[in-house]
């Protein structure tokens, strides 16, 4: 995804995302406190940490998950502004994890919400949520006919 060109990189956020799915293909969205938009789990990568392990350690912080690093299947880098950091720009390097375990909020997560996210939504949306990541999902979730 492009960035405007006067994008610095001192106004740039690294994290890794993930887009969580549970057995009824609904996926997971949380809210950090003080915040109102939804978006994926994750969060920042620290300095020589990779992805992956950013991601294995902000899922266990947040929401209490021991993910194996098999488990993350990596869907590639997206960039979109920051949904809580004005006059910033994430970029995110995106995985895709099945559950089977059970979540719990912890950390600095308000809110939990499982979506469909093939149906339109009301809620809130971070910026890379909405525009990159849901429509994403289309390319991985069937579709039940009811």
């Amino acid at each position: 995804m492009s960035l405007n060109a006067q994008t610095s990189s001192s106004n740039r956020i690294r994290i890794a995302a993930a887009i969580l799915t549970g057995p009824d293909n609904r996926i997971l969205l949380v809210r950090k406190a003080g915040t109102s938009a939804f978006m994926q789990a994750g969060g920042k990568i620290e300095t020589g940490e990779t992805p992956v392990a950013a991601l294995q350690r902000e899922l266990k912080e947040e929401l209490g998950l021991n993910v194996a690093q098999d488990q993350a299947r990596y869907l590639g880098a997206f960039s979109a502004p920051a949904a809580n950091e004005p006059g910033f720009v994430v970029e995110a390097e995106v995985f895709h994890i099945s559950l089977s375990q059970p979540v719990a909020k912890a950390a600095e997560i308000e809110e939990i919400i499982w979506i469909d996210p093939l149906q339109k939504t009301e809620l809130p949306l971070a910026p890379l949520t909405e525009h990159y990541l849901l429509p994403l999902c289309k390319e991985f979730i069937p579709v039940v006919k009811q």
